[in-house]
């Protein structure tokens, strides 16, 4: 049955074949879905690759299967910090597996314990990372999670194949969307200063504003860009060219 989704799914949409056909947001993680299931994973998780200065995860992620729950964690717990996957993803652009026990073995901030059992207590143990790009030089990558054993080069390739079309298609869907964003000067300035670090409290000082007013225009913004919280509005309004 999975291997039929993959051949109604992901053929028809022009993955492993060209040209690429766009489609939803839904019909990606559809589409994603299906090849987690195919392959024998629990899930994936499809992300921009967080800069230097992230200080979060969730930001960075473009769709997933994974628990929020687990991923609310994985930030309050600060593991985004001496990461070693996410250096690796900041360094090459080659396919590679991964092991949370062995993997966070070379974490240098003495979280290693916590950051595998957090990956062992969601089923996410082993898996692998597929880094992508697009034509506009834009970074990321294509992930799938479980308890399987490694995948072997067959797979390996087949998987990877996946990352930039999907990859590609969901930046240009999302901005698309964005193109009837409209967010006013106030919101702007705002998630500007939201972005330079500070507070309601001290942009109420610096814009001449009530703590209420500016927590009113972040909180508008953030429906406008469909984002979770100020983090993720941030991140989404300087990947669509809202913010220098």
């Amino acid at each position: 049955m999975a291997d039929r989704f993959y051949t109604a799914s992901a053929q028809s949409r022009g993955w492993g074949a060209s040209p690429v056909v766009p489609g939803t947001e839904d019909d990606i993680a559809e589409t994603l879905g299906g090849l987690a299931a195919r392959f024998g994973f629990r899930g994936y998780l499809l992300i921009t690759v967080p800069s230097e200065t992230s200080t979060d995860f969730s930001s960075n992620v473009l769709l997933t299967s994974w628990p929020d729950d687990m991923l609310k964690t994985y930030d309050h717990a600060g593991l985004i910090f001496g990461s070693p996957v996410i250096e690796r993803l900041r360094q090459s652009t080659n396919p590679f597996v991964y092991d949370a026990e062995r993997t966070n073995r070379r974490r240098a901030d003495g979280k290693a314990t916590i950051a595998a059992d957090l990956f062992e207590r969601h089923g996410l143990s082993r898996g692998a990372y597929f880094p992508a790009h697009n034509s506009a030089g834009q970074r990321g990558a294509l992930a799938f999670g479980g308890m399987r054993e490694a995948l072997n080069p067959r797979e390996m390739a087949e998987l990877n194949a996946v990352a930039n079309r999907a990859f590609t298609e969901i930046l240009e869907h999302r901005a698309g969307r964005r193109q009837h964003v409209s967010l006013s000067r106030r919101e702007i300035e705002c998630l500007s200063w939201a972005s330079a670090g500070k507070t309601s409290v001290e942009m109420s000082e610096i814009l001449g504003l009530s703590e209420y007013t500016v927590n009113h225009y972040l909180n508008r913004a953030t429906r406008k860009l469909d984002a979770v919280n100020r983090v993720q509005a941030v991140a989404k309004a300087i990947r669509a060219g809202l913010l220098n």
